[in-house]
C-alpha cells in the first residue's frame, strides 16, 4: 500500500512538471514569434537575386539616340526585356508552345510569331536557337518613356532544325534587326522586329599563338593532397599549394595542370573570392617557375543550347581576367568530354566545344587552346579547331607507340602532348594485389623513355596519393575508387614513392 502511494505520488510530481514545461516552452514561443518582425523583403515585395537563364554578350553603341535622354538604369531594364523576348521567342520555336510570349511581345507581333509556330506544328518541325551576341544602337526614345526603337547589328545566333524529332540541318547566322518596343504594364515588348538586309561581316585576323613552350612542357596534374577536386573555397590553402609547386620544381618538372570546376566557381557569375584564389594560383606559379595549363568547364556535362551563353559568359570572365598572366601557358577547354558522347550525343558536345574554342581565341588570341580528350583515338575531334592536340593514355607502354603513331599520320601539323598517363599502385583486393610501387615505378620509367624518343610533352598524373576520392570523379564502385587513390608520385604523407625516383632519373 506504501508502495503504491509513493509510486502516485511520483507520477503526479512528474505529471505537474511536465505539464508546467509545455506551458513554458508555449509561451516561449509565443514571445519569440510576438518580437520577430516580418521579413522586410517580403514586405517591400522586394526581388529575389535573379540567376540568369540567358546572357548572350551584349555590347551597347553609346548612347545619341532622338527624342529624350535614357537612364542606366531604363536602358538596363530595356536590355533586360529585350534579352528575354529573344529568350522565350527561342523557347516558343523549340517547343511550339506560345507559352509566355505575351509577356514579351505585343498583339501584333504575337500574330507574327504564331503564325510561325502554327507552320512548324503542321510539319512536325521545331528549331533549338539561340543568340551568342548582340549590338545594339538606341535610335530612339519618346519623351513620354513608352517607346523605344533599336538597331541590332550583326547579332550572332546558331540555329538547328529538327523534323520528325531528327536533327536535319544546323547553321550560325549573322543577321542585324530593327526593333521596336513598347512599354506596357511595366514590361518592355517587341512591337516589331523587322530583319535587315545582310551586310557583309568583315572576318578579324586570327594571330598564330606561340607553342614553343607547349612543345617543352613536361610536367604534372594538380590537386592538394588533402582536398583532391576540391582545391577553391573554404579548403584553400595557399601555403600548401605554394610547398607542392616547390616541390614540383624540384622534380624539374616545368608545368602544372590545374582545374577550374564550373558549378563551385558560381557557373554564368563568377565568385569573386574563388577568382582570387584561382589568380593567387597563378602567382604561386610564377614565383616558382611554373607554367599553368588551365583546365575549365571540370564536372560541367550539360553542352544544350540553352546553357551556352551561361557557360559563354563563364569562360569570359576567367580568360579576360587571367590573359595577361605570365604563368599561363594554356587554355584547356575540358576535361575528356568523350566521355559524354554517349549520354549527350557527339554532336551536341562538339558544337559546344567548337562554338567555346571559338570564343576563348576572341578574348585572348595570344595563348594556344587544347581539348583533354581521354584516349589518342578520341583526339582526332576538332584536331583542326585547336592550336595543339592534347589525349590521355593508361594503357600498357608497348601499346603506346602504336596509338601515337597513328594520331600523329591523322594530325600531322599540330603538336602532340600527352596531358595525362599513370599508373595506381594500389595493391589491395580491389586490384587482385596486382598493383606495387615497384610495377608502378616501372611503368613510368617505360612511359618516359618512349616519350624521350619522340620528344613528346607530357603531365603525369598525379604528385599524390590522395585519401578519398569523390563519388562524382569515378563513381561509387570501390574498386575503382581504390586504384584512383594510388596514381601519386608522392605518398599521402608527401613521401616519395619509388616512381618519384623513376621520373626524376629521366629529366
Amino acid at each position: 500500500m506504501k508502495t503504491n502511494r509513493t509510486l502516485y505520488r511520483t507520477l503526479l510530481i512528474l505529471s505537474f512538471l511536465v505539464i508546467n514545461a509545455a506551458i513554458i516552452a508555449g509561451v516561449s514561443s509565443v514571445l519569440s514569434y510576438m518580437n520577430t518582425g516580418a521579413d522586410r523583403s517580403a514586405i517591400l515585395h522586394l526581388p529575389e537575386a535573379q540567376i540568369p537563364n540567358y546572357a548572350p554578350q551584349v555590347v551597347w553603341t553609346p548612347l545619341t539616340n532622338e527624342g529624350r535622354p535614357i537612364s542606366s538604369q531604363t536602358l538596363s531594364e530595356l536590355e533586360r526585356d529585350y534579352l528575354k523576348a529573344w529568350y522565350v521567342r527561342n523557347i516558343a520555336l523549340e517547343t511550339n508552345d506560345r507559352y509566355g510570349t505575351a509577356d514579351y511581345y505585343t498583339d501584333s507581333a504575337q500574330v507574327q510569331l504564331y503564325d510561325i509556330l502554327d507552320l512548324n506544328l503542321k510539319n512536325n518541325v521545331y528549331f533549338k536557337s539561340s543568340t551568342l551576341k548582340h549590338h545594339p544602337t538606341l535610335e530612339f526614345y519618346s519623351a513620354d518613356g513608352k517607346i523605344a526603337v533599336l538597331t541590332d547589328t550583326n547579332v550572332e545566333r546558331y540555329e538547328e532544325a529538327y523534323m520528325d524529332q531528327k536533327r536535319i540541318a544546323q547553321r550560325t547566322e549573322i543577321a542585324s534587326y530593327q526593333v521596336m518596343l513598347l512599354l506596357e504594364d511595366g514590361f518592355w515588348r517587341i512591337r516589331h522586329l523587322i530583319k535587315l538586309p545582310s551586310q557583309e561581316v568583315e572576318k578579324t585576323k586570327v594571330s598564330r599563338p606561340d607553342l614553343s613552350a607547349v612543345t617543352k612542357s613536361k610536367g604534372v596534374n594538380y590537386y592538394p593532397q588533402k582536398h583532391p577536386w576540391n582545391m577553391f573555397g573554404a579548403t584553400f590553402s595557399d601555403s600548401s599549394i605554394t610547398a607542392d609547386f616547390a616541390k614540383i620544381k624540384q622534380m624539374d618538372l616545368n608545368t602544372v595542370r590545374i582545374f577550374v570546376p564550373y558549378k563551385t566557381f558560381g557557373k554564368a557569375q563568377i565568385e569573386i573570392e574563388k577568382m582570387k584564389q584561382l589568380q593567387h594560383t597563378l602567382d604561386m606559379a610564377e614565383k616558382n617557375d611554373l607554367k599553368v595549363v588551365l583546365t575549365l568547364f571540370d564536372f560541367y556535362g550539360d553542352y544544350s543550347l540553352r546553357d551556352w551563353t551561361l557557360t559563354h559568359r563563364h569562360a569570359e570572365q576567367i580568360v579576360t581576367a587571367l590573359k595577361d598572366h605570365p604563368a599561363l601557358l594554356a587554355w584547356d577547354i575540358k576535361n575528356e568530354p568523350d566521355l559524354d558522347f554517349e549520354t549527350r550525343g557527339k554532336t551536341q558536345v562538339t558544337a559546344w566545344l567548337g562554338r567555346m574554342i571559338s570564343e576563348v581565341k576572341s578574348w585572348d588570341n595570344q595563348h594556344p587552346v587544347t581539348i583533354g580528350w581521354s584516349s589518342p583515338e578520341a583526339a582526332t575531334n576538332l584536331a583542326k579547331e585547336v592550336d595543339f592536340v592534347s589525349f590521355h593514355y593508361y594503357r600498357e607502354p608497348d601499346q603506346f607507340m602504336v596509338a601515337f603513331q597513328e594520331l600523329k599520320t591523322n594530325v600531322p601539323d599540330k603538336p602532340l602532348v600527352l596531358q595525362e598517363y599513370g599508373y595506381s599502385s594500389y595493391d589491395g583486393i580491389w586490384n587482385a594485389y596486382l598493383g606495387s610501387e615497384e610495377n608502378q615505378a616501372e611503368y613510368v620509367i617505360q612511359m618516359q623513355k618512349l616519350l624521350d624518343s619522340e620528344s613528346i610533352p607530357f603531365m603525369i598524373w598525379t604528385l599524390y596519393d590522395f585519401e578519398s576520392v569523390p563519388n562524382s570523379v569515378v563513381g561509387r564502385l570501390p574498386w575503382r575508387k581504390a586504384r584512383q587513390r594510388h596514381f601519386g608520385v608522392l605518398a599521402g604523407d608527401g613521401q616519395p614513392k619509388k616512381a618519384y625516383y623513376s621520373l626524376i632519373k629521366k629529366k
